[in-house]
């Protein structure tokens, strides 16, 4: 029987060998560790020695299979022994599933904080982690999706208000690269919490294709939205009314942008101080008064400004319909434009995503991470108690309930 343990002397003769020869003394040596282990767990798994005649043995040997095990002394290349009957996977491998899982954590955390592949390439190289090439990343990278799926499809309950919006990024369809919509809805629960509702990557920001988003929504659960708030897109504004039933408020920012874009430049502060003035009102009554003064102000001067004005004041004071404490929140979509902001922080590294998958990746978790920090959050972003609906929100939930 061959013998089943090295003596002292013949392993230290062993490993000064190795130190002299191998381009890295330490690898090669927990690479021999590593063949001793496994010669003798597959010896205790056949019941006899390599060559040995033994009436017990269970199975038989069947060769090598070469296997790349990435430790934190870098690439080992071990040879695996094999077996005709059951298989055998090395016990240490077992064992050390979860290094070898944070590893691939590392490197997914990597691209989702916008790290190219090809740098991450680079990084594990210089780790000693041979042989990890930019597709097998992205291959590691896309055990995520099962995450960004549970995200995704998890039931929603009740959210007052919901803040809708969309950023463009460019989407390899095939041979030709595309400008794609995100879009991404955020909410605040019954506990003052900010959510990530959901999103998903569109074609187009059509009617339909919004009209599809919001029904996906409530099909999860989501109910009792009094108030949603976006820009002026017409798609959106009007599957807005169709599917949630709900009042819409039109973005307080981009409403200022929208009518200073008419405005020359020397005179933009002026009209913007005048607007302002019905932004600060306590009432929608002393609001509406205080715009028909800019109207009267301006109308002359700035007619195409004021036709803009006019066309959007309405939907732009929704706000007023609401408690006192949430109004600076609900006036306008910034909470989500920041948010937005750090996407594309991210998505910048990118540049264009190879497919509709990996864009649904990496902002799938950059919106998770979002959502899980929101819900943690030490502080409420908005607070409910003892904040009474007022009679103009009350009607929008009669309206949504058919009544």
């Amino acid at each position: 029987m061959a013998k089943d343990r090295i003596e002292r002397d013949e392993l230290a003769n062993k490993l000064v060998e190795l130190a002299g020869s191998a381009e890295d003394p330490i690898r090669a040596m927990a690479e021999m560790i590593t063949d001793f282990v496994m010669e003798a767990e597959v010896s205790a798994r056949v019941g006899a020695e390599p060559y040995e005649r033994a009436a017990d043995r269970t199975t038989h040997r069947n060769g090598h299979r070469e296997r790349r095990w990435d430790t934190r002394l870098g690439t080992l290349m071990l040879q695996v022994p094999k077996v005709r009957e059951g298989g055998y996977v090395p016990s240490f491998i077992e064992h050390r599933r979860r290094s070898e899982q944070a590893l691939i954590s590392v490197i997914q955390e990597a691209v989702v904080q916008g790290v190219s592949t090809r740098k991450i390439e680079s990084v594990l190289a210089e780790f000693g982690i041979a042989g990890v090439s930019a597709g097998q990343v992205s291959q590691l990278c896309a055990l995520l999706d099962e995450k960004v799926r549970q995200f995704r499809d998890r039931r929603l309950g009740e959210s007052r208000y919901v803040w809708v919006d969309a950023l463009y990024e460019k989407v390899r369809v095939g041979d030709r690269v595309e400008s794609m919509a995100v879009v991404i809805a955020t909410g605040v629960n019954v506990q003052g919490r900010r959510e990530v509702l959901g999103f998903d990557v569109i074609a187009a920001e059509t009617e339909e294709g919004w009209a599809a988003f919001l029904k996906g929504l409530k099909e999860r659960g989501l109910h009792g939205v009094q108030l949603v708030i976006s820009d002026a897109h017409a798609g959106l504004k009007a599957a807005v009314r169709r599917v949630l039933k709900a009042e819409w408020q039109r973005c307080k920012v981009h409403f200022y942008r929208n009518v200073l874009a008419h405005v020359p430049k020397r005179s933009q502060a002026e009209v913007s101080e005048a607007m302002k003035a019905v932004f600060v009102q306590r009432d929608e009554k002393s609001a509406k008064a205080r715009a028909a003064d800019v109207v009267r102000q301006f109308q002359g001067r700035f007619s195409k400004a004021i036709e803009v004005f006019e066309a959007g004041i309405d939907d732009v004071l929704s706000y007023l319909h609401y408690a006192q404490p949430h109004r600076t929140r609900i006036s306008s979509t910034n909470p989500l434009e920041r948010l937005n902001l750090e996407i594309r922080r991210r998505t910048r590294v990118i540049g264009i995503f190879p497919h509709v998958g990996a864009c649904t990746r990496l902002i799938g978790m950059l919106l998770l991470e979002k959502h899980e920090d929101w819900l943690t959050d030490d502080k409420a972003y908005l607070t409910f108690e003892d904040a009474p609906v007022e009679e103009a929100a009350t009607k929008v939930v009669a309206m949504a309930a058919g009544q």
